[in-house]
């Protein structure tokens, strides 16, 4: 008997090298032992047993489609961060995306909040993961000569980038390197990353590079930021923390839902210079450093590989079974 066979449609593949393909790979790898599995930026008409959606407006035509010629067959979307924390609320495709999925998946708990309650019901939260990193072994009796803060995510809008590049001009501390890691997709962004890199020496950015020098880059790093204005589920949180390396987060609820509502490391969104003084707190604080990796490190299990797989196929298996239960 054939494998049941599942499209995973993604807005963006390999070459965007964002969240949405990291996601969407891991997914496909997951989910190959049981299925046959196509990865694609949108539904062609071809035939499958149940679609996977990422990104509820962007893939709104290939789900609305999807749902048109197979009612009966599941739709599984899993919501972004800015399907979330704003298409949701605007736009129409989106929120038709909502009511046509069989399922609905959040990627961190605060996710389902964002939700109205008649869609609780078939909506769950699955945390995405990383592969653990052996952490480097950062002697505090031989301190690095830099305490590296890395920040990784394209410069766009969303991921409001400028509030790193102005945390330059406001740190004290001169062993600190803050190195940004992402492509211009802004131009306009890429061209203050030059200016703010011309005027600060200790800010560089590195454009973008592969996905596994960029874990290579972020195991070395003392420390990790996430500036973004909107996050669904912020792949570079998990793999920070699964590196063993704590972060500093912007106050939303994104991050507020991989981190714990108690987590010390948040800063106002869009203050560079909160941002700026909890760097040099935790550069020169070695309690509040380990205060943020012992919170990190309690987090990790939730990040771990074996349960989103786990948690992917339940979710997987369950709508299969009952599909072929009503056929």
């Amino acid at each position: 008997m054939d494998k049941p066979h599942i499209v995973i449609i993604s807005p963006a593949l390999a070459n965007a090298n964002n969240g949405n393909w990291q996601t969407a790979w891991r997914w496909s790898r997951f989910l190959r032992k049981d299925y046959r599995v196509t990865l694609a930026v949108r539904w062609d008409g071809s035939s499958y047993d149940a679609m996977i959606a990422l990104h509820a407006r962007r893939s709104a035509a290939s789900i609305a489609a999807f749902s048109a010629a197979c009612p009966m067959l599941p739709l599984i979307v899993v919501l972004t961060g800015t399907d979330l924390y704003k298409d949701i609320f605007t736009n129409r495709d989106a929120q038709r995306s909502l009511q046509l999925a069989t399922k609905l998946v959040v990627l961190q708990a605060a996710g389902l909040q964002g939700l109205n309650k008649d869609l609780h019901s078939k909506a769950q939260v699955i945390y995405q993961s990383a592969p653990s990193l052996k952490p480097l072994n950062k002697n505090p009796t031989k301190p690095s000569r830099y305490f590296d803060v890395t920040m990784i995510g394209h410069l766009r809008a969303e991921k409001d980038p400028v509030t790193f590049m102005h945390a330059a001009k406001f740190l004290q501390s001169k062993n600190v390197r803050l190195i940004h890691i992402g492509g211009a997709l802004d131009p306009a962004l890429g061209k203050l990353a030059e200016k703010t890199q011309q005027l600060y020496p200790h800010y560089r950015s590195l454009g973008n590079l592969a996905h596994a020098a960029t874990r290579q880059r972020l195991k070395r790093s003392q420390l990790m930021v996430i500036t973004s204005a909107m996050e669904g589920g912020a792949n570079v949180i998990i793999e920070a923390v699964t590196s063993g390396v704590p972060v500093l987060a912007s106050d939303i609820p994104g991050n507020r839902g991989m981190l714990g509502g108690n987590y010390a490391g948040y800063f106002p969104l869009g203050d560079s210079l909160k941002l700026a003084q909890l760097i040099d707190c935790a550069a020169h604080d070695a309690k509040f450093l380990s205060l943020l990796q012992k919170q990190c490190t309690a987090r990790a299990p939730l990040f771990s590989p074996q349960r989103e797989q786990a948690a992917l196929l339940k979710l997987v298996d369950n709508c299969i079974s009952n599909m072929e239960k009503h056929t």
